[in-house]
């Protein structure tokens, strides 16, 4: 645990550092946030706000990961240096999915339109970084295709045709769901901390030490980051960060062979994607409203709950979830 420890507070110090180096930086450029017009009114006052801060998170897991797996590949001990290889893959997909946000970011900047990316195109980039990422996991490490099925505590072993769509979708449906979950000042940043946490305890108790050391690169990064992204925020992660969250979250559970515990240990950001397709579903039926806006955050917003309050609410339950989630193992 000393070990994780240090590795957490490295990673917070680098990303405490990059942040206040990357803050004004962005500021200067004026590289602020676009609020969407149909969205809650009280956002237009947040107009402005440097976004794009994902970057922090990037430039923090490359120079932590870097040092790390040079370290261990320097050293004499065969199953560090192996463990050192199976880093790298992970810290890849993770920034790949950051550089497709980074890139629908810089898209919505430059056109200064809330639209950012053609969802197409988009979508394709997600999915060429997930398939390669599930195609890494069965064909290269060779880790099998066994899913864990939480509470019944037993595995079961999906043909591989099965699997590599399987693990396609976890990946892009947990990316979207953080996405979605990104619209209240430090919100999408505590929840994912959270999930982020129970994944590494996982990695503990299995003694995966690749996912205790990844986990604890991203839950440094994310506490430093908070500091900035807490209401009101002086910086949004913007799709760089959620993105890359997203896919951090969900390499970590299908490496780990737990993705079905996602649905409870990330049920907060199952219900912002439901909120989102029940509100959709209903109004095209119907055309009246289950919820005054989804995600289901701005729902509480405009019901008169404060930002900071939402987040709490919404950090509490995802770490009684996550406490469940242990439980199911």
């Amino acid at each position: 645990m000393e070990f994780q420890t240090k590795v957490i507070l490295l990673s917070f110090a680098i990303s405490f550092v990059i942040a206040i180096i990357v803050i004004p930086i962005l500021k200067k450029l004026k590289v602020g946030q676009l609020e969407r017009k149909e969205g809650p009114q009280s956002h237009l006052k947040k107009q402005g706000t440097p976004t794009m801060g994902g970057i922090i998170m990037i430039l923090t897991i490359l120079a932590v990961g870097t040092f790390l797996v040079m370290d261990y590949s320097r050293g004499t001990d065969l199953q560090e240096i192996k463990m050192a290889k199976k880093l790298i893959p992970m810290i890849a997909v993770t920034i790949g999915f950051g550089m497709i946000g980074l890139i629908d970011d810089l898209k919505k900047l430059i056109g200064k339109n809330t639209d950012g990316l053609k969802p197409a195109y988009k979508m394709l980039g997600l999915l060429i970084v997930a398939v390669a990422f599930s195609l890494y996991l069965t064909q290269v490490l060779q880790i099998g295709t066994d899913t864990y099925i939480p509470f019944a505590k037993i595995s079961i072993t999906l043909p591989i045709w099965l699997y590599i769509p399987f693990a396609v979708l976890v990946m892009l449906a947990t990316t979207n769901a953080v996405n979605l979950t990104d619209g209240i000042d430090g919100l999408s940043t505590s929840v994912t901390t959270i999930i982020l946490t129970c994944l590494t305890v996982i990695g503990i108790i299995f003694g995966i030490k690749e996912i205790t050391i990844f986990g604890s690169i991203l839950i440094g990064s994310c506490l430093a980051f908070l500091l900035f992204n807490l209401h009101p925020a002086k910086v949004m992660m913007g799709d760089t960060g959620s993105l890359l969250l997203g896919g951090a979250i969900a390499s970590m559970a299908l490496y780990l062979k737990m993705p079905l515990l996602l649905i409870i240990i990330a049920l907060v950001p199952v219900l912002e994607t439901l909120s989102v397709m029940i509100q959709v579903r209903h109004f095209k039926r119907t055309g009246e409203r289950i919820f005054k806006m989804t995600p289901i955050h701005h729902h509480f917003e405009l019901s008169g709950w404060k930002e900071n309050k939402i987040v709490s609410v919404f950090s509490f339950i995802t770490l009684i979830c996550c406490i469940v989630g242990l439980m199911a193992i």
